[in-house]
């Protein structure tokens, strides 16, 4: 019988950048036409990865900016994180730098299992961060990058599965075993 793991991963980014959509596409396999900002939102779904099942709780936030102080419901529990912005505004990816921060320093670790999502790829004409952009900030983070489209469904399942591998291999950089015994 396989091992059933729990993990809950925080979707955060700027408004309209794409994270319900790209939340609603994994989870339904459909794409959301139209704009209804998302106050929060949560969404499941089981992913079996090998031998493994891991039961993911997503949590869809409000669309958050560089003067956003995180709950700490965005950290406490959080096993993972998908930092969202859309290709096509270069302020979205600016914010992304800020929520990290504060991510960082809320956490207190060198480490945090993180995939960053450049998002809206099918808008490309409209470009205003290139690939390269967010793939070197992610390497500065040592973190995952990814770009998509929640429209077209390009690679969003790709960019949840990332995320339980980056929270798999920085739970292992920290030792398998972090239990305390008392003798």
């Amino acid at each position: 019988m396989p091992l059933v793991r729990y993990r809950k991963v925080a979707i955060l980014g700027y408004r309209s950048v794409g994270k319900t959509s790209l939340a609603h596409q994994f989870v339904e396999g459909e794409f959301l036409e139209g704009y209804d900002p998302t106050v929060e939102n949560t969404y499941s779904k089981t992913v079996t990865l090998g031998k493994d099942e891991f039961h993911l709780h997503l949590v869809d936030t409000a669309g958050q900016d560089e003067y956003s102080i995180l709950p700490y419901s965005f950290i406490i529990g959080v096993h993972g994180y998908v930092l969202v912005y859309s290709v096509t505004s270069l302020h979205s990816f600016q914010i992304i730098k800020s929520l990290y921060q504060k991510l960082h320093e809320g956490h207190g670790k060198t480490r945090l299992p993180v995939v960053l999502v450049g998002n809206k790829a099918d808008l490309s004409p409209d470009r205003e961060v290139q690939a390269i952009e967010g793939k070197k900030l992610a390497e500065s983070w040592g973190a995952t990058f990814v770009e998509s489209s929640a429209r077209e469904n390009q690679l969003t399942q790709d960019i949840f599965i990332k995320v339980i591998q980056e929270i798999a291999r920085v739970e292992n950089s920290y030792g398998p075993d972090r239990r305390c015994y008392l003798m």
